[in-house]
């Protein structure tokens, strides 16, 4: 799920907790079934812009040189990690 199924379940929620007048006979009380799905809208809106802020961006470098006094070549490998701290 991400963010759009996050506005989506918050919109139909919002739908059916202020716009459908609707008795069922007690069977569902869908004011109460569209806090409900409100509410769990905004939980995975937030939950996806967490992860969405915490991906890593990891950087990769790899050089070949060749060793004037031996002539071996020579391959230096770097990784970078760009990620920085978790969010607090």
């Amino acid at each position: 799920m991400g963010i759009g199924s996050g506005i989506a379940l918050f919109v139909i929620g919002a739908i059916l907790a202020f716009a459908v007048n609707l008795d069922l006979g007690g069977v569902a009380n869908l004011q109460t079934i569209g806090y409900i799905l409100m509410a769990a809208g905004v939980v995975i809106f937030l939950i996806s812009l967490v992860f969405m802020f915490r991906r890593r961006s990891v950087e990769s470098t790899t050089r070949s040189t060749v060793d004037p006094a031996s002539g071996q070549s020579v391959t230096t490998r770097r990784t970078s990690d760009n990620g920085g701290d978790p969010l607090v």
